[in-house]
């Protein structure tokens, strides 16, 4: 069998002059078999399979305090860690995350050690089929403010998300006390108020629930989850880890798409010298690990990540990968109808505009909120400006109304 390398690429920092292939040499020698020209010729010979190699090191510039730049390239032997997202890390970044500035900015994984993590289990085209939704941006809302409500409460919120044409609603992210509505009972009663709006919309309304507790519990309590009627959940991923997300995306007890909420990635890729890459964290892991949908701060809302940042994410969820199914790219944070156009025109059909304030913040109310997304979404998709739109839908006018139209369409 042909060895397999991941190809892992770095942006580091250093004075003018810093000999980088010298640095990149040091980083695949030291993350792999820890030296080499001190070993003898026959301990070389057995440790040459593990053994790491610079693919590029290239000065790139300096940046803004005179600093050299660099991308380097390193490829590491996948015989050196099994497959799994903390091992993987660990090898490639684990140590050398504290060494100085230094940067993770891309991994590639090859085929074969690819196709050993689950990927989406559902994906675009399985969320689509569930929601027979097509051909259009879908929109979800969030729960919020339901921290202390009881049951038959957080129902009629659902109800009322539903009644306004939502395809999803989510638990907000830091939903964990549960001692008022219960997690199964919780289930049970969103699901039966999707069904009583079906009712009234014809749309089917799924909800992510919010997976919480001990680690220790956590697999139990999404297979309870789909046992009580669940039809999607949400998972803190990097606060429980990937591999959390990996076994319960491989789980084949957990039949249902998983949603990767990206809480602690601001500590993680805003600075340009250290951490990683938003691509790589809130993307291309995500979906290797099983994410059916990975949320991420939009270039537009209340916590914006530069465009450029965005595009790249989303390429990383729904771009070509082997044979992992395509992720739901979800631009979130201060999301409301104004702002539909700039999305749409980033991202095309194949995203889930994500809202929290922008529905519940309607004066009309949290249904009246909905409506005026499901109307925004509408034009953009018909060629129809927000304005236009706005003359047949009163909910879009008041939207735009209080929060604007950017484009000016």
């Amino acid at each position: 069998m042909t060895q397999e390398f991941v190809h892992v690429t770095y942006l580091a920092h250093g004075k003018p002059g810093t000999d980088w292939q010298k640095k990149a040499n040091g980083i695949a020698v030291g993350l792999t078999v820890g030296s080499w020209t001190d070993l003898p010729e026959a301990r070389q010979a057995a440790m040459q399979k593990h053994l790491g190699h610079v693919v590029a090191a290239e000065e790139i510039g300096t940046d803004r305090d005179g600093l050299a730049q660099a991308r380097l390239t390193v490829a590491y032997p996948t015989i050196n860690f099994t497959p799994d997202i903390p091992a993987l890390l660990t090898s490639v970044f684990g140590k050398l995350s504290m060494d100085g500035q230094i940067r993770l900015v891309d991994i590639d994984l090859p085929t074969e050690f690819a196709s050993r993590f689950p990927g989406p289990k559902y994906g675009i085209d399985g969320i689509r089929n569930a929601l027979n939704a097509y051909d259009r941006p879908l929109l979800m809302s969030i729960f919020k403010s339901v921290i202390g409500y009881d049951t038959a409460t957080i129902a009629e919120h659902f109800y009322q998300q539903a009644l306004g044409g939502v395809d999803l609603v989510k638990d907000d992210e830091i939903f964990f006390d549960e001692t008022y509505a219960p997690f199964e009972k919780r289930i049970e009663a969103c699901r039966l108020a999707a069904e009583r709006a079906q009712q009234e919309t014809g749309k089917f309304t799924l909800y992510a629930a919010n997976l919480t507790g001990p680690v220790t519990e956590i697999f139990d309590k999404a297979r309870r989850a789909v046992d009580a009627g669940a039809n999607a959940l949400l998972l803190n991923v990097l606060t429980y880890g990937y591999d959390v997300l990996h076994r319960l995306a491989a789980d084949p007890q957990i039949t249902v798409p998983i949603m990767a909420h990206p809480a602690l990635a601001g500590a993680m890729y805003p600075s340009a010298q250290y951490g990683v890459a938003a691509p790589v964290l809130l993307g291309k892991l995500m979906r290797i690990a099983g994410a059916d949908f990975g949320l991420y701060p939009s270039a537009y809302g209340s916590v914006a990540l530069e465009r450029a940042e965005t595009l790249k994410i989303a390429e990383a969820l729904r771009g070509e990968q082997g044979t992992l199914h395509r992720a739901f790219p979800v631009p979130s944070a201060g999301i409301h109808p104004g702002l539909v156009p700039f999305l749409y025109e980033d991202l095309g059909n194949d995203q889930i505009i994500n809202a929290g304030g922008g529905i519940h913040g309607h004066p009309q109310g949290s249904a009246a909120g909905g409506r005026a997304f499901v109307a925004a979404i509408d034009a953009v998709v018909n060629g129809k400006t927000l304005t236009e739109a706005a003359s047949n839908s009163p909910e879009l006018k008041t939207s735009l109304d209080l929060w604007g139209n950017p484009s000016g369409k």
